[in-house]
């Protein structure tokens, strides 16, 4: 780990290879500030720009990530330069105690103003699952599958932050027993583990967004939980795809990794075949696969370790796809990958795959089972990735817990 005049464990999530923003309140002051998590604490980022009297105070001193994020690539890359530097040189001491906090004290918010949300459907395990699932006498993937990825825009007024508790949805639902439609809380409330990619650099609208300049476009990262209703969406998806069997809400990790602190963790991505088109063919020696590692708990049990690494289209091949027909991508835009799963049950990141459909139920402790999630349980999900020099790179949690319908 690089050397800090805090101190940190050898093995924090959040060192000085890290640096995730975020947006935080004190007890003592309501407004909304930016800041930097680093070990347990968090920086006051505008504060301490301005103390210093660094160029970019404007960019990281309003009530979100917004201004920062529209600054682009250059100030990006200045803000976290400078940051590490503030933090590695014990002259700057002074200046920053003052503006840090205890993480433990502080509550975080939404870190940016969701644009633009658009899930997509990446995971070739976990849609072979869907398709075996659904689909058992039928080839689980569509024959669309492995030439483009798959997605579906989502809404962004109901992205909350985590925490936040997730209020059961009702709807029409219908299984092929029934004879009409019934209406009421959904039965088979799911969760679908992800990850997600934020913009900053926004892009004219009829022009594309190449393979090439995806960081030149993104930001950083954070973890999704795409709540699903699975019930409400099998009756309601043909033909159109999803609808209110998603869009209740969409809880996402407070803190947002940059895109920097993964250099460590690019990986490339698996095998496509057939090869993709030429817009969506990965940039020479430019892999966008990550090697992150995500971890799936109900209730404080541990239910599975999704990889990302196996995601069979990239973050830059879903923008560039995203963007291909001339569509512009705004600062605050984000996409999500779609759920992540690996090839074992101990890999799945959905209930719908780790309990097949429902057929098989998983255990919990004490003797209790879920095929779906009952009012009270809570989700958190988590990540790492390798980072510098053998450093860990974390990535917060994202939770929620099931709160009775209202009717």
């Amino acid at each position: 780990m690089p050397d800090t005049w805090l101190d940190i464990a050898p093995d924090a999530h959040f060192g000085p290879s890290c640096l995730p923003y975020g947006v935080f309140s004190t007890p003592d002051r309501p407004e909304r500030r930016v800041g930097v998590a680093i070990g347990d604490h968090v920086l006051d980022l505008g504060a301490a720009a301005r103390a210093i009297g660094a160029p970019f105070a404007g960019a990281v001193s309003g009530a979100s990530l917004d201004p920062l994020l529209a600054s682009g690539r250059p100030v990006w890359e200045q803000v976290r330069a400078a940051v590490r530097s503030w933090l590695a040189d014990p002259v700057r001491e002074g200046d920053l105690r003052p503006h840090l906090h205890e993480r433990a004290g502080v509550q975080l918010h939404l870190p940016f103003t969701v644009g633009d949300y658009v899930d997509f459907y990446s995971s070739e395990q976990h849609a072979t699952n869907v398709g075996r699932i659904f689909r058992p006498d039928q080839q689980p993937l569509t024959p669309n599958w492995k030439h483009l990825p798959i997605g579906y825009h989502g809404r962004a007024g109901t992205v909350v932050p985590s925490g936040t508790p997730v209020v059961r949805p009702v709807g029409q639902r219908k299984t092929p027993a029934d004879a009409a439609p019934l209406f009421g809380p959904s039965a088979r409330l799911d969760i679908e583990a992800e990850v997600g990619f934020v913009v900053g650099a926004p892009s004219a609208h009829g022009e594309r967004v190449p393979v090439a300049s995806f960081a030149d476009h993104v930001f950083g990262v954070f973890l999704v939980n795409d709540w699903s209703a699975r019930d409400l969406q099998a009756w309601e998806y043909v033909p159109l795809g999803p609808f209110l069997g998603k869009s209740f809400a969409t809880s996402v990790s407070p803190w947002v990794v940059p895109l920097q602190a993964l250099d460590a963790a690019r990986t490339a991505p698996p095998v496509r075949d057939p090869e993709p088109l030429e817009y969506l063919r990965d940039a020479e020696g430019e892999p966008w696969g990550l090697d992150i590692s995500l971890e799936v708990r109900l209730n404080g049990h541990l239910l599975s370790r999704p990889p990302f690494s196996t995601m069979y289209w990239t973050p830059a091949q879903q923008l560039a796809h995203m963007t291909v027909n001339g569509a512009s991508v705004r600062t605050g835009d984000f996409y999500a990958s779609g759920t992540v799963s690996g090839t074992g049950r101990g890999e799945f990141g959905s209930l719908l795959e780790l309990s097949w459909g429902g057929k098989e139920p998983v255990r919990l402790p004490g003797g209790a089972e879920r095929s779906f999630l009952e009012d009270g349980d809570t989700v958190a999900i988590t990540a790492t990735a390798p980072g510098a020099d053998g450093t860990v790179i974390g990535f917060g949690e994202v939770t929620g817990t099931v709160v009775p319908a209202r009717l």
